[in-house]
């Protein structure tokens, strides 16, 4: 039977819990067994809290069997990234600084997922302060791609990446600021949402870049992503990027056909760096869109890298200024890769920064008429080559840093500093037995529009299906 549960959907669990055909703690124990079983493999968790959770999924039976309405996400086992703060429980952030911390406060995403009826089994590993796209991490130790862990699960979520990717969580909260949840979702075989900015409160976790932080889940389907995303979605006078709009029922659109729908591709700036077999994988994919009845339209872009090179401003400016008084006083209690990438922000004069973040509504109206005026949505690839390996990437602060964060996030780094979303959703393999996964982008709040096209696509094939066999630990004899 814990196969049969670990195999399910987050959307496909809820309905089975809600209909009493399987109860919350049997769940909850196939889930924690995985869970510790693989830990030693992937090291995805930093604390898993089994005491806690077995609890709280015996108490999600009793409010069944007392006639209580279940909520959409009852007694659905998640976890989160370790950096959503939960009042009274340690929040590392990846971090040694931050080892110990104990918040006073809960994260309003996570709040809300747990009113929903989600479990979370604890926090997931990360990379340092959620500042690295590898999975990288000294002071805890590197977390692993499921489908090998000799490769990396990508970053700065690669805990939520992994968890998900392994079926252990059915769904699991991320911070992305330039492809932190996007990246790991698209290593790991997964589907990751980075929403526009203000829909999904930031209140109650660890700031990298105030500007440019999301919050959004990574889950095994397009429709377990819309049903996270419309638990979490809504005003937070906490948070004072968060808008008041109406959040949309993200599924209730599911199914619909495509006709009418324009998929924008570029052939510039997100296929610099692609290789030959990602190309294949995203016209493969962009024909099974043709086939559900979309349009596909060439665009031309703006400057793109006029775009990087203002994020990559914004970026060690904010990062900095959190920053500053550790950097002060414990510089060496930083991975040399993190700090290295603090330390131009104390340098930088203040008007680069003013007028970094001044062009930024230019250029989301610049970059919105030139990508949506002839089509819906964007189409690129999320990582322009093969999930590479963690000796490959495992460069620290030395000269190749620059240019491998770069090109881990090529395709990923413009959607936050325009604040536009972008859902990533898995579209096969490559040579060497890694997931690949293409990119929708759309205008801010088009969410239901991404889920709709992300959904149609996931009707039509089964990479989503696809489960990795039980992974070795590369590091065993």
């Amino acid at each position: 039977m814990s196969d049969e549960i670990h195999a399910m959907s987050l959307t496909a669990l809820a309905s089975a819990l809600a209909a009493r055909e399987l109860s919350a703690l049997e769940v909850m124990e196939a889930t924690l067994a995985r869970a510790e079983a693989l830990q030693p493999v992937l090291n995805c968790f930093i604390s898993l809290e089994a005491g806690r959770a077995l609890e709280e999924a015996a108490a999600a039976d009793a409010a069944l069997a007392r006639g209580d309405a279940p909520g959409p996400l009852h007694g659905v086992p998640i976890a989160h990234k370790d950096l959503f703060f939960r009042a009274g429980r340690v929040s590392t952030c990846g971090s040694r600084i931050l080892r110990d911390f104990v918040p006073d406060h809960d994260s309003t995403a996570l709040a809300r997922l747990c009113r929903a009826g989600a479990i979370t089994l604890g926090g997931l590993n990360m990379a340092e302060f959620a500042t690295g796209p590898t999975g990288h991490n000294a002071h805890w130790g590197d977390c692993r791609n499921p489908w090998n862990p000799d490769h990396i699960p990508g970053g700065s979520s690669s805990g939520s990446g992994a968890s998900v990717g392994a079926r252990i969580a059915f769904g699991a909260l991320g911070s992305d600021t330039g492809g932190s949840v996007r990246l790991p979702a698209a290593c790991c075989g997964i589907v990751g949402l980075k929403p526009s900015e203000g829909l999904i409160s930031r209140h109650g976790i660890m700031e990298l870049s105030r500007t440019m932080d999301t919050v959004g889940p990574l889950c095994r389907t397009v429709r377990d992503v819309a049903r996270m995303t419309r638990a979490m979605a809504g005003h937070d006078p906490r948070d004072g990027a968060s808008v008041r709009r109406p959040v949309p029922d993200y599924e209730a659109g599911l199914g619909t056909a495509l006709d009418g729908i324009r998929v924008g591709v570029p052939r510039d700036w997100f296929y610099d760096l692609a290789t030959d077999e990602v190309r294949m994988l995203m016209e493969d994919s962009l024909e099974v869109l043709r086939e559900a009845g979309a349009e596909t339209v060439e665009v031309s872009l703006p400057d793109m890298q006029r775009l990087t090179d203002l994020a990559n401003v914004v970026f060690p400016c904010e990062a900095a200024a959190i920053h500053e008084p550790w950097l002060s006083a414990r510089p060496h209690d930083y991975q040399a890769q993190v700090r290295k990438r603090y330390e131009p922000g104390l340098r930088l004069p203040a008007t680069r920064y003013v007028k970094a973040l001044r062009a930024r509504a230019g250029a989301l109206r610049e970059f919105t008429d030139a990508a949506f005026g002839r089509a819906d949505v964007l189409h690129t690839p999320a990582l322009p080559f093969p999930v590479p390996t963690r000796a490959e990437t495992d460069v620290a602060a030395g000269d190749a840093m620059e240019s491998t964060i770069a090109g881990i996030s090529w395709c990923t780094r413009p959607a936050n500093y325009l604040g536009v979303p972008a859902l990533v959703i898995p579209c096969g393999f490559t040579g060497n037995g890694l997931p690949a996964a293409f990119q929708l982008m759309g205008p801010l709040f088009a969410e239901a529009t991404l889920f709709r096209i992300g959904y149609a696509y996931q009707r039509e094939t089964d990479w989503h299906t696809r489960v990795p066999a039980t992974p070795r630990n590369p590091d065993a004899g």
